[in-house]
C-alpha cells in the first residue's frame, strides 16, 4: 500500500475523525463514469466510484474538481461543459472510524477518452440505473441521487 506524503500546504486526512472529500458523478451525454479504485488505495480498494479526493489544499472547489479530473482521468479543463455542486451530506465509516464529509460533483464532459493513473484500475460508462450492478464505494449511492437532483 503506498503511503500517502502531503505536497507542500496539504492537509493530511488520512488519520483525522472527519474528512471533507469531493465526489464526482462524470457525465457524457447519456452516460456516467464509473472508475474501480486501484488495490492498492488506503480506503474501499477496489470498490466503484466515481472520481473522488480529498478537499485537503487552498484550492476552490471549481479547481479541485478540474485537477482531479485532469489527474485521474486525463480529462482537460477545456472539455469540461459544466460543474455542478449537489447537497453535502455525511457519510459514517466505522470500518474507517471516520465520517466522509461528501460533497456530491456533476461534471459534464464534451468527450468520453479517459486516461486512467494509479488511483483506479478500470471504468466503465454505464447508464445511471446500472450502477447499482456493481460493488460500490460506500455512500456513493447517496452520491448518485444528490446528482440526480441536479438541474
Amino acid at each position: 500500500m503506498k503511503k500517502f506524503q502531503p505536497k507542500h500546504r496539504q492537509i493530511d486526512f488520512t488519520n483525522a475523525r472527519f474528512a471533507p472529500v469531493i465526489n464526482c458523478v462524470v457525465k457524457n451525454k447519456n452516460k456516467i463514469l464509473i472508475v474501480q479504485r486501484s488495490k492498492t488505495l488506503n480506503f474501499y480498494p477496489e470498490f466503484w466510484s466515481g472520481v473522488s479526493g480529498f478537499l485537503d489544499d487552498s484550492q476552490i472547489l471549481k479547481q479541485k474538481v478540474e485537477s482531479e479530473i485532469k489527474e485521474e482521468l486525463g480529462i482537460a479543463k477545456k472539455d469540461i461543459i459544466s460543474i455542478k455542486l449537489g447537497n453535502i451530506f455525511h457519510q459514517e465509516a466505522p470500518k474507517y472510524k471516520k465520517t466522509w464529509i461528501v460533497h456530491p460533483i456533476l461534471v459534464e464532459v464534451k468527450t468520453d477518452k479517459i486516461k486512467l493513473d494509479w488511483e483506479a484500475q478500470d471504468y466503465r460508462w454505464i447508464k445511471f440505473q446500472d450502477a447499482k450492478k456493481f460493488k460500490l464505494l460506500l455512500g456513493f449511492d447517496r452520491v448518485l441521487k444528490e446528482i440526480k437532483k441536479i438541474k
